[in-house]
């Protein structure tokens, strides 16, 4: 794509704030990272948001909206109807005569777009840096024809499809993993299957220790990775290629660094109640104050530990006591109070061993989209230089 292709955004863009009135009756939208305008509800599984909407963007659609502290992650989509949307989405509109939306939208989440972010936002700490339109209007977009704009995005649309498919695979390996666990042991908070003892999460724990807060430490190149809320996926894997670095005092990384069987808590905020199992393949990384590390003792497996804290009768355990409080939280005392059934560990060791080979499955499977994924930034790279 030649050089005369480059338009900057604000040659063929406008930002739009438009106040949604007192009695709109609209759904409410986030715009994330993956799947851009999502309806909080299905997004979040609970209300995030506040009833009192009147201070909402309200959002046409085909416009685009922005998450203005986190674009650099990728947070933007294009609307599909008439909603609103926190006030803390920048919301664009786009000259139809000159782009497709569909196609910005593509371009503004490519790795090329990714990288030119940091030299637009402002803000001392990265991951907090913002961007305002008037900053985002300055980017060189590379902006062909529309027949051209239409065939890159269907080209980019059918890849996409296909590291999709491979996502929804692993989700059903996690699944199966659930309808096992539930076979084989029952429901965790009813314990149907009578297993002996009205043991809690506390009764079989040896600690429960809450991350470290880390203050005005910067991120940095070379450190220990630390875990953040959004390096925890819904189905309990950690991108640890995502996490960023810190260099940490030693005693610190001697009372924090996870290990092996560790349990990692999510324990405030939309993301309260997700939970990951640390792997001895894994690397060291120490888990940030929004989690709680959950070390047991021998009287269970933590695979058995994980899956149940993964069941669908203790995440709405935890829903429920978690939005009891002003900030959706659920800390240490609430963790330990948790029911856990404690079944033979003969079975649990059926368990664990059918676990390891359905997560042998879903690695294979990650390793496999993360090619995917290489191949997807490279075929995007092709496509915003005119070489496809």
């Amino acid at each position: 794509m030649t050089s005369t292709y480059l338009t900057r955004l604000g040659d063929f863009a406008n930002e739009i704030s438009r106040r949604a009135p007192s009695e709109a009756n609209l759904p409410v939208y986030s715009v994330t990272k993956h799947q851009g305008f999502v309806p909080s509800l299905e997004y979040f599984k609970k209300q995030v948001f506040s009833l009192d909407t009147k201070g909402y963007k309200m959002v046409v659609a085909g416009e685009l909206a922005y998450a203005t502290i986190h674009l650099d992650e990728g947070s933007i989509g294009v609307c599909p109807e008439l909603s609103l949307i926190s006030p803390m989405y920048t919301v664009f509109r786009i000259d139809e005569t000159k782009a497709e939306a569909s196609y910005l939208e593509r371009f503004l989440k490519s790795p090329k777009a990714l990288s030119a972010y940091p030299t637009l936002s402002k803000g001392s700490v990265h991951r907090r840096a913002a961007i305002s339109f008037a900053r985002l209007a300055e980017l060189p977009v590379p902006l062909p024809p529309l027949p051209e704009q239409r065939r890159i995005t269907a080209i980019l649309d059918k890849a996409d499809a296909l590291r999709a498919k491979r996502r929804e695979a692993i989700v059903k390996l996690d699944q199966l993993l659930q309808t096992v666990f539930l076979e084989m042991f029952g429901d965790p908070v009813t314990n149907p299957k009578g297993w002996p003892g009205n043991t809690t999460l506390g009764d079989i724990a040896l600690d429960m220790q809450y991350g470290p807060r880390f203050h005005n430490e910067a991120y940095s190149l070379n450190g220990i990775k630390i875990v953040r809320i959004t390096d925890l996926s819904p189905t309990g894997e950690l991108d640890f290629d995502a996490m960023p670095r810190m260099d940490v005092e030693e005693n610190v990384q001697v009372r924090f660094v996870l290990q092996p069987g560790d349990i990692i808590f999510a324990r405030t905020g939309a993301t309260v109640g997700k939970v990951a199992l640390i792997q001895a393949s894994d690397p060291p990384s120490i888990a940030g104050a929004y989690f709680i590390r959950v070390q047991v003792n021998n009287s269970v497996l933590p695979e058995y530990v994980f899956a149940a804290l993964r069941t669908k009768s203790i995440q709405k355990f935890i829903a429920v006591k978690s939005r009891q409080a002003a900030q959706q939280n659920f800390s240490g005392p609430g963790l330990r109070k948790l029911p856990m059934p404690v079944p033979s560990l003969e079975l649990q060791c059926q368990f664990a061993s059918l676990a390891k080979k359905i997560e042998q499955q879903k690695r294979t499977l990650q390793e496999h989209v993360g090619q995917q994924d290489a191949l997807f930034a490279s075929l995007q790279d092709r496509a915003f230089n005119g070489e496809l």
